[in-house]
């Protein structure tokens, strides 16, 4: 089966935490950062190439066999710490979970150095001025080192929308047309009940 998208929880932030304070030992921030980036490659390509996605959490595939196979495929193109990190997944049967373990890494991340990763969405590519005067106003509200990651959504009129974590700022054109359209309605049938007691009242 493939590798299945999933939620943090206890034993992947046990495991994310554990990872973090070695990548800290071992080279502060910039180590810290490095193992993030590389367990979300490994995750990429677990996502693109459906035999790997396999390969890392089918249950029929002998736990030594998959170690030596993880060693031969990803060796020298990893650092040391991840591939070992890795195959203590491996050995303790929680390769399956590596989706749950590099997202609680990554919220560790953010708290750890006061970092916040922003997705941003236009209808068109966004002006670099627009981005640093979002990065700037979220920076200053949220008191963190924003990261924005923008993209296109054609299916937007316009205006922008902000996703952080699970909350979503929606600034879209569409969002506020649709909001607009739905004050008219109950507005709408307000004013039609109030009309009907003033005549009701009146007869």
């Amino acid at each position: 089966m493939p590798l299945v998208e999933s939620q943090p929880n206890a034993a992947s932030n046990m495991y994310a935490r554990s990872l973090l304070e070695l990548a800290d030992q071992q080279g502060g921030r910039a180590v810290c950062e490095e193992i993030g980036s590389e367990l979300e490659q490994i995750l990429e390509l677990g996502r693109t190439d459906r035999a790997f996605g396999e390969f890392l959490s089918s249950r029929l595939i002998a736990s030594k066999a998959r170690g030596e196979s993880l060693s031969r495929i990803l060796k020298g193109r990893i650092s040391d710490l991840t591939l070992r990190f890795l195959l203590v997944l491996n050995r303790k049967g929680r390769l399956a979970s590596l989706p749950a373990v590099a997202a609680s890494y990554d919220q560790l991340l953010q708290d750890k150095f006061g970092r916040v990763e922003v997705d941003i969405y236009t209808a068109e590519t966004a002006d670099p001025a627009l981005l640093d005067q979002v990065r700037a106003q979220l920076g200053k509200s949220l008191g963190k080192e924003v990261v924005l990651h923008p993209y296109t959504d054609s299916r937007m009129i316009g205006g922008i929308k902000v996703q952080i974590g699970d909350q979503l700022l929606d600034a879209s054109v569409a969002t506020q047309l649709r909001r607009l359209a739905d004050r008219l309605d109950v507005q709408g049938s307000s004013e039609l009940r109030s009309r009907a007691q003033r005549l009701i009242s009146e007869s």
